[in-house]
């Protein structure tokens, strides 16, 4: 069995092997991530398998590429860049809001003790579950539901991790945010986003911009609404 924190992941080596560590390389490093175990982690996890067969030949390219329902697998470089900004810890408990087709899902579980993953459309999840299910990852748990109402049953997380645009900071993430904690977060209109890290300490919230960032709307009570997709 493959434990979580034990990253050799990378299947079909000797097909994508090359075109991961070249995305590693001239993607990610050239341009700033510097996070050895984000870096890894990258190079390590299939982004092929998370994909159709029929975009495997675009899969290591630095584009989102189209998944099930509208949604999308965000570029690498937004990836790793999300990634290294929420600085998840082996002992951290992560929530992610947006599990989508579970590429980044898989990210964190190698750099987490443990990971919630909340996704809005029933099949997505299903799929997301049955491609982790073929690396044996055992410390991430994907739950059908309101990714803007968090998942308040295993709160509260020391780092959460929201793939998807808001209007604002979901009132209820907050909540669920642990003392010391972080959370990532893409906030604007639904064309458009800043990347925001919002540091807790006690009751102060401390935010800070990152970068300019377009992702699907994030749907729910305090999100969009419904039909708000396009």
């Amino acid at each position: 069995m493959i434990q979580p924190h034990e990253p050799s992941l990378l299947s079909d080596e000797n097909q994508f092997g090359p075109a991961a560590s070249q995305m590693v390389r001239e993607q990610l490093a050239d341009r700033g991530i510097d996070d050895p175990r984000v870096l890894e982690g990258m190079r390590r996890v299939p982004r092929h398998i998370f994909l159709h067969f029929t975009l495997w030949a675009r899969a290591y390219e630095d584009v989102a590429l189209p998944t099930l329902h509208g949604q999308t697998i965000s570029q690498p470089y937004m990836v790793a860049s999300m990634t290294q900004l929420l600085a998840a810890a082996p002992e951290h408990r992560v929530l992610e809001i947006g599990t989508g087709s579970g590429y980044q899902t898989m990210i964190l579980a190698l750099l987490a003790r443990e990971v919630v993953s909340v996704e809005r459309e029933p099949e997505l999840a299903q799929q997301a579950r049955l491609t982790l299910q073929q690396f044996d990852v055992n410390n991430v748990s994907i739950h059908v539901g309101d990714g803007s109402l968090g998942h308040p049953p295993a709160a509260p997380y020391d780092r959460i991790l929201v793939t998807a645009g808001s209007p604002d900071v979901p009132q209820a993430l907050l909540d669920q945010l642990a003392d010391g904690g972080r959370m990532v977060i893409p906030v604007g209109d639904r064309k458009s986003q800043t990347l925001l890290a919002i540091d807790r300490n006690g009751e102060k919230l401390t935010r800070r911009t990152a970068t300019e960032c377009r992702f699907v709307p994030l749907v729910g009570e305090q999100g969009w609404p419904a039909g708000s997709e396009g």
